[in-house]
């Protein structure tokens, strides 16, 4: 999932080359089309105008791909102190059982999700995914039990879809789009000493902790969670207030604002899925390697396993295991592999074994870094295969994800 949003029909392709970052190409394909009156602004738009954001049309927003330090510097600050994110294009989207009983709520839910919804605490959140009756993947979201009801966090260009998925099909439900908040994250080893600066408490907090608080007097729903693969937060934020929050947190010195193309990087070297370009409708949960996600309650045998669509290919995925799986792809050499290109068993091959879906250059991997899809028998770390760029067969090894080293606060 990319906690900034979907990419359907819109790919950042982004020259991370070591040899010239201050003069960082960055382009946007798919949506440089689309009629800039009709792009939807979040609350935070003209905030990033005043910090010279370059501006792209993404998920139906306007949104900030890279500041003037660009996308390189973006990348390795967040991972060495904190970075600031807006997120607020993405859906947050209210469950409440007409009953009252978060259980309830809980229950209707995991008609949807192959997710323990149910055994998920007060105070706590969880990843999951909408699947589809093929097995495929709809989105991938976030869930929280806020003690009276659920807080469903989705991608920005599914939220219109999954909002009616929902509403029709949770009929014990009130399901509404909270369209009157902003989102930020804040991610980076300093994000807690930040943070802290306006919530002394924050340190009390552990991955996937979630809790309403008080910030400049205006109450928040934090989570200490994020895509980047470093410690970090999300924080709901009324929209009327949302600069005045961005403002303070961008004024401590170890936090600086972050672009799109940052945050693609951040979250591919984390291993992290973007949904339209690692996960879609095509992709089982087991093949995309997120069965982690689905605990032992919900699989075969499980007290409350199956009823969910899609319940048949993903059980079958389980147990006998899938076709094909996502791995991590080290490419040799210096040049980034891009999404798409097919991938080959043999330099000389003309049948495609896989796609590459997601990659760029890693700055803090020091090097290209991939992700994509191999035949399961393939999947081994340190198998090799070609990815087939502008007629060329170029070596890849298959590695194990992440790329780097995850700083959640456990």
């Amino acid at each position: 999932m990319d906690r900034g949003g979907s990419n359907t029909g819109t790919l950042l392709c982004l020259n991370l080359s070591r040899r010239n970052p201050p003069n960082l190409e960055v382009s946007l394909l798919g949506d440089h089309t689309e009629d800039q009156s009709v792009l939807k602004q979040t609350p935070l738009h003209a905030l990033h105008l005043s910090l010279g954001a370059k501006m792209v049309p993404f998920a139906g927003y306007d949104m900030p791909v890279q500041y003037p330090a660009g996308v390189m510097k973006e990348h390795l600050h967040t991972r060495a102190a904190a970075g600031l994110f807006d997120v607020s294009h993405m859906g947050q989207v209210l469950v409440r059982a007409k009953s009252g009983s978060v259980e309830d709520a809980a229950l209707a839910l995991e008609k949807l999700v192959p997710v323990d919804i149910l055994g998920l605490r007060e105070g706590r959140q969880r990843y999951g995914f909408f699947t589809a009756d093929n097995g495929g993947i709809l989105d991938d979201l976030m869930i929280a039990n806020r003690g009276d009801h659920l807080l469903v966090v989705v991608n920005a260009s599914c939220k219109d879809a999954d909002l009616a998925h929902m509403q029709e099909n949770l009929p014990g439900c009130d399901v509404s789009l909270l369209d009157d908040r902003a989102l930020l994250a804040l991610q980076g080893p300093r994000a807690e000493g930040v943070l802290a600066e306006l919530w002394a408490d924050v340190a009390a907090m552990k991955f996937m902790d979630v809790r309403e608080v008080p910030l400049l007097g205006v109450a928040c729903i934090i989570s200490r969670s994020g895509y980047s693969g470093e410690d970090g937060f999300e924080i709901s934020f009324p929209a009327s207030h949302a600069e005045a929050l961005a403002k303070a947190l961008l004024s401590h010195p170890d936090c600086e604002p972050i672009g799109l193309g940052a945050r693609d990087s951040l979250r591919l070297e984390a291993g992290l899925c973007l949904y339209g370009n690692d996960i879609d409708t095509t992709t089982s949960p087991i093949e995309a390697a997120l069965d982690w996600a689905i605990q032992k309650v919900r699989r075969p045998g499980g007290e409350r396993a199956g009823g969910y669509p899609g319940a048949a290919r993903i059980e079958e995925d389980l147990q006998s295991g899938p076709v094909r799986r996502r791995v991590g792809l080290k490419p040799e050499g210096k040049a980034p592999v891009r999404a798409h290109a097919g991938l080959f068993a043999e330099d000389s091959s003309a049948s495609p074994i896989g796609e590459v879906t997601s990659g760029t250059f890693g700055p803090t991997a020091e090097g290209p870094v991939a992700m994509g899809y191999v035949p399961s028998a393939m999947a081994k770390a340190g198998t090799r295969v070609f990815a087939e760029v502008r007629g060329k067969y170029l070596p890849m090894t298959v590695t194990a994800l992440p790329f780097i080293t995850p700083t959640y606060k456990r």
